[in-house]
């Protein structure tokens, strides 16, 4: 399938699939959405000291990017686990440009060294973070029940892959999950948030983040 790298409206790159006119980021700011949807209302809100995390769609890498400098920032040790069934190219993360808008001189090192770890074995990328890729998909992922905290749902939309939004998705999530454990997704469509509701899940619309009117915060 055709991948091209393009702009979003705040300056920062992601890749555009013309086949199905599905953008891996929002198209009215990569960098905004990730930070409002995934930092802002899911990991913010958690304080335990230990977090283990799942990503559902690590693709370009860019929320556990934000994930390292603000657990850093908290003291907060996490493991990561980004599931990704079809890895983008290393020229394609060679275009991403998150970097350049944060603050951090290690940012550059940082983000290389978490797409030059290995698939399918837990790295360390600090004394208080490791990754663990996943190439697989979620339907033949088996976690150990209660054993996450944080779930980040970024896959593509129900649009243009809707079985990746299906009840028994959903509940496969919320049996990996810890009581009280969140999910966090940039969607909020109705038939996705009966679903979650269905899976047992407390459903909380939020404001969205540009460009968007609502998100959807799921709590165990």
């Amino acid at each position: 399938m055709k991948r091209e790298l393009v702009k979003t409206a705040d300056g920062s790159t992601t890749i555009y699939l013309p086949e199905w006119n599905e953008h891996y980021h929002s198209s009215h700011g990569a960098l905004q959405e990730a930070q409002h949807v995934f930092i802002k209302h899911g990991l913010n809100p958690k304080s335990e000291d230990y977090l283990t995390i799942f990503e559902m769609g690590f693709g370009t890498g860019l929320n556990a990017l934000l994930t390292y400098f603000a657990s850093e920032k908290r003291n907060q040790y996490i493991h990561y686990i980004g599931l990704e069934a079809f890895p983008p190219s290393a020229e394609e993360i060679e275009g991403m440009n998150y970097t350049s808008f944060t603050r951090h001189e290690e940012a550059v090192e940082i983000f290389k060294k978490m797409h030059r770890t290995d698939w399918n074995i837990p790295r360390e990328i600090s004394e208080h973070f490791v990754l663990e890729k996943v190439e697989k998909q979620i339907q033949d992922l088996e976690l150990a029940n209660e054993s996450i905290d944080l779930c980040y749902y970024d896959a593509f939309g129900p649009r243009v892959q809707p079985e990746l939004w299906s009840l028994e998705i959903f509940q496969k999530i919320y049996n990996w999950l810890s009581p009280g454990g969140v999910l966090v997704t940039y969607c909020a469509k109705g038939q996705v948030k009966r679903d979650l509701k269905a899976a047992g899940f407390e459903v909380i619309a939020l404001p969205g983040p540009p460009g968007k009117r609502e998100m959807t915060k799921a709590i165990k």
